[in-house]
């Protein structure tokens, strides 16, 4: 996937590319951006994790709760076009939210139980 990302940003096309291959994510100016519906505890996982990750790209993604609905903004800081690592951090981001967001498995019955 990088050889396409850096063929492309020399086009300055990074930003439809990204789109392409991130499902759900839409433009806004210079940003990508993605609306989840999330319950609390889901979205305080979620932002928990995308805190860690974003914190090894050193990036500062912007993560809102509003209406019962998580807001994810992902862009350059300086308005300049979005970078490679930006458009790694989205990807980064749909995997931590199926992660949330997965059903979790039902533990075993314990002994006691049966």
């Amino acid at each position: 996937m990088r050889a396409l990302w850096r063929g492309r940003a020399e086009r300055g096309d990074y930003l439809s590319d990204a789109l392409t291959l991130l499902a759900g994510w839409t433009r806004d100016g210079a940003h990508i951006q993605r609306i989840l519906t999330l319950d609390d505890a889901q979205h305080a996982a979620l932002t928990e994790r995308v805190k860690i990750i974003a914190d090894v790209l050193h990036l500062r993604p912007e993560i809102r709760r509003i209406d019962g609905r998580t807001r994810i903004r992902v862009g350059p800081a300086d308005g300049g076009a979005i970078t490679d690592g930006e458009v790694t951090l989205a990807a980064r981001i749909e995997d931590v939210y199926r992660a949330v967001t997965a059903p979790s498995e039902a533990s075993p019955a314990s002994p006691a139980d049966r």
